[in-house]
């Protein structure tokens, strides 16, 4: 595997143009790039973690929300994907899931390393899909043991495995525990605090030159506001899986419903608040 050593976080103001031209160009091979980009002396800034826990409901704390290091991570993956030899444009690629496990909490004055890489490549029923792997460690750990590890998987649509669609079935009953109001600026106020500004969450315009009725709100502020409903209550080490399903169109009213699995664990589902259409569906397991 080829290690790119960064010293400092990928400019995204670069790296967007760079997605905007490739998104150009046609899917190209059937292979990953055996490359993973690290960047050590990865610190958090006290006011942008601030900043980021307000617009997604989290408390200020000294510990980091388990969603909070995909922030971090996310210049190192738009890197990644905008190279060259990465086989799909990036405008145009769905993420349909994602799960963090935190192994133990993470702290706000802490160092770390980060590592992004590719992998396992295969088939979907509506195409591609391929991970994008994420992991923090410590950097006073000499093992480089993560501490902290995402995987966010994507889809490049085109022609499918062949195979028919899992069976959509709901896991339980749209019975809300809470129902939330979510502004229509909130894909704007969330690309401030985690540089992802792709354009079909600004604006009703952008969003409409893609396909959407209207701007939709990021899949991983949805995510991280269900896990922030759940703060005081989660151990400290736990995985959080979703798969997201249909989109929050902006501004909407959604409900949240959780309940009880086993002794340890929860299951969870965002759904549209009137009509009986989830937009999430997630797991969390000790």
């Amino acid at each position: 595997m080829t290690v790119k050593e960064l010293t400092s976080s990928p400019s995204l103001a670069t790296l967007y143009p760079k997605a905007v031209l490739g998104g150009l160009r046609k899917a190209a091979g059937d292979t990953l790039p055996d490359t993973e980009y690290v960047r050590g002396g990865v610190t958090v800034d006290p006011a942008h973690l601030a900043a980021y826990n307000r617009v997604c409901g989290f408390r200020l704390t000294d510990d980091l929300p388990a969603t909070y290091p995909h922030v971090l991570a996310f210049p190192l993956q738009m890197a990644l994907m905008t190279q060259p030899d990465f086989p799909f444009p990036l405008l145009g690629m769905v993420h349909i899931a994602n799960r963090i496990t935190q192994h133990r909490p993470v702290r706000l004055d802490e160092k770390f390393t980060l590592r992004v890489r590719a992998e396992n490549l295969r088939p979907h029923d509506k195409g591609t899909q391929f991970d994008v792997i994420s992991e923090l460690a410590p950097e006073l750990d000499a093992t480089g043991t993560p501490v902290w590890t995402d995987v966010s998987t994507y889809l490049h649509r085109g022609p499918g495995s062949g195979g028919s669609s899992a069976k959509k079935t709901e896991l339980a009953p749209p019975a809300p525990s809470a129902v939330w109001p979510v502004p229509g600026n909130i894909g704007r106020r969330y690309a401030e605090v985690s540089g992802d500004r792709n354009p079909i969450h600004l604006h009703k315009l952008t969003a409409r030159a893609f396909g959407f009725r209207s701007a939709i709100a990021h899949g991983m502020w949805t995510k991280a506001r269900c896990l922030a409903a759940f703060e005081g209550r989660l151990p400290d080490a736990y995985t959080v899986d979703v798969r997201f399903q249909l989109p929050v169109f902006l501004p909407a009213k959604v409900a949240f419903t959780t309940w009880r699995t086993g002794e340890n664990g929860w299951s969870f589902e965002l759904w549209h608040a009137r009509k009986p259409k989830p937009h999430l569906r997630g797991t969390i397991t000790a």
